[in-house]
């Protein structure tokens, strides 16, 4: 899959949420996103192949955010989720991946699972 490489093409907003904790208001802790940062991303569609199709089957979209590299980025981990800052969708990190020229970060997401 071509993914764009110029700061052009980084035409989307994302946020990264990581979970953590708040009061409920009743003594006790409850657990929320809390926003780390926000980028600016390519972003791909995966449209082909049959992991893909199994997905589509089941109400999941599948993409790869790609995002210049920087200490906040290569932080992110597959725990945490990408909210789309245009629609609100949010998705799911299930790989984080470091391109061979250092330069940018690939996040494989999902979203339709338990947390997006």
């Amino acid at each position: 899959m071509a993914m764009p490489t110029g700061a052009g093409s980084l035409c989307e907003r994302f946020a990264f949420d990581r979970r953590g904790t708040a009061s409920d208001g009743g003594g006790g802790t409850t657990t929320i996103w809390q926003e780390q940062f926000s980028r600016r991303a390519a972003l791909v569609q995966r449209n082909s192949g049959e992991a893909v199709m199994a997905d589509r089957l089941q109400g999941k979209r599948s993409i790869v955010i790609r995002v210049r590299s920087d200490s906040q980025t290569r932080s992110v981990a597959h725990a945490w989720r990408a909210r789309d800052l245009r629609t609100g969708q949010a998705f799911n990190i299930l790989d984080v991946t470091e391109t061979s020229s250092r330069r940018w970060i690939d996040i494989f997401a999902q979203a339709g699972g338990p947390n997006g």
